[in-house]
């Protein structure tokens, strides 16, 4: 698994100045909840919903928030596009031609309404466990989220590298998860260990509340890229060709 990893980082590091330049729409989708009306809080250098103030919301502050969330997943679904296209052709070593380009917008599309249906399944589950029993609603959202988890972890990278359409993207996905839970173990081992290092620093070094959006940033131009590069990498190693 150690040559995924080094796979990983030759294309982080071969790629960076492109990189930082699509990891500006990270950086954006990152901070337009800051900016909205949402019930939020920043840690680990993430923003985070207080799923307990959902109900409480105006009708105002949900149209502003479903408006906020929309671009934010934009953002988001962009820059795994750009990024996962990236990795795709450097792996494969081949050009970025005029097709592929004029597929960007397709692609994004795709990727928008997989982030947008594994939201919904969140808020749906946090709003029905908040009704339900709203001291176990954390618990029981997370639940939910994790089983979901697999159908949306590649999907991204099934949509740019496989150009499959959503719901089979969803089940090939799934497929790769269950199929190389090693790949996905070593993937969560390598986000906890990244982000809980840069947030120990920052906090060393700064512990202010202008550190933790700081730290925001930094992590939306450097480590949510190579997180996406990781993921990307080890789709594209369901290929024979490229296992190597």
């Amino acid at each position: 698994m150690a040559n995924v990893v080094m796979h990983a980082v030759n294309t982080y590091l071969g790629n960076i100045k492109l990189l930082l330049l699509f990891s500006l729409s990270f950086v954006i989708a990152l901070l337009i909840p800051l900016f909205a009306a949402f019930p939020t809080y920043n840690d680990v250098g993430g923003t985070f919903v207080r799923l307990a103030s959902l109900g409480s919301l105006s009708l105002a502050d949900t149209a502003v928030i479903v408006a906020a969330t929309l671009f934010s997943l934009l953002f988001f679904s962009f820059a795994m596009v750009m990024i996962n296209v990236v990795v795709k052709h450097t792996r494969t070593s081949t050009k970025i031609k005029s097709d592929v380009i004029r597929s960007l917008e397709k692609y994004t599309g795709k990727v928008f309404l997989a982030l947008l249906l594994y939201t919904i399944i969140i808020v749906l589950a946090a709003m029905a466990s908040y009704a339900v029993v709203p001291s176990l609603t954390g618990v029981v959202t997370s639940i939910i989220a994790l089983i979901a988890f697999p159908f949306f972890l590649y999907a991204p990278s099934s949509i740019v590298i496989d150009e499959k359409r959503l719901v089979h993207a969803m089940q090939a996905s799934a497929n790769f998860f269950a199929k190389r839970l090693d790949y996905t173990l070593l993937w969560i081992v390598v986000v906890i260990l990244l982000v809980s290092v840069f947030d120990l620093l920052f906090i060393a070094f700064g512990g202010t509340a202008a550190s933790r959006y700081a730290l925001l940033v930094f992590n939306g131009l450097f480590i949510l890229p190579f997180i996406v590069v990781l993921q990307s990498q080890m789709y594209m190693k369901k290929f024979p060709l490229l296992k190597r």
